[in-house]
């Protein structure tokens, strides 16, 4: 069998400020974040699997980016843990908000080189990230690809 290209998508609300940014995004704003998981691999050719056919389960794939993507990011405001902005986001942690501090300044580039490593790390050995699409306005995304890198 030929090697295969799935994908996935997903939504997801997410804030941040861009501590030190010269426009607009360094106030506090949010997007309706839109991704898509590229994975690569051999549909699985063994007849007594449950899986017949598949290059992986899509529910399966959808349960490690919900892990450890969706469900952290999601209704969550992101601050660079390196900023003044730790001090807004203890306050807002005080009041039962979600918070995330990263090490990284949370722009769209930055987040898919995180979600990258996230999914990497939990994909079985036989299949490979291939990219992803991260796309925070109806007009502007970044891209992550596997040959890249």
């Amino acid at each position: 069998m030929g090697t295969i290209r799935i994908t996935k998508q997903f939504t997801f609300e997410t804030g941040h400020a861009l501590y030190g940014y010269d426009g607009k995004c360094k106030n506090v704003h949010g997007h309706s974040y839109k991704l898509s998981v590229t994975v690569i691999g051999k549909p699985i050719a063994d007849t007594s699997d449950v899986k017949l056919g598949m290059v992986i389960d899509f529910g399966d794939l959808k349960k490690i980016v919900e892990e450890e993507v969706v469900d952290p990011f999601d209704h969550a405001t992101v601050f660079n843990k390196n900023t003044p902005h730790v001090d807004l986001a203890k306050e807002l942690t005080d009041r039962g908000h979600k918070v995330i501090l990263a090490d990284y300044q949370p722009t769209s580039e930055n987040m898919v080189i995180d979600f990258a490593t996230k999914i990497k790390a939990r994909l079985p050995k036989e299949i490979q990230l291939h990219s992803i699409k991260l796309r925070e306005t109806e007009t502007a995304y970044a891209e992550w690809h596997a040959a890249d890198n």
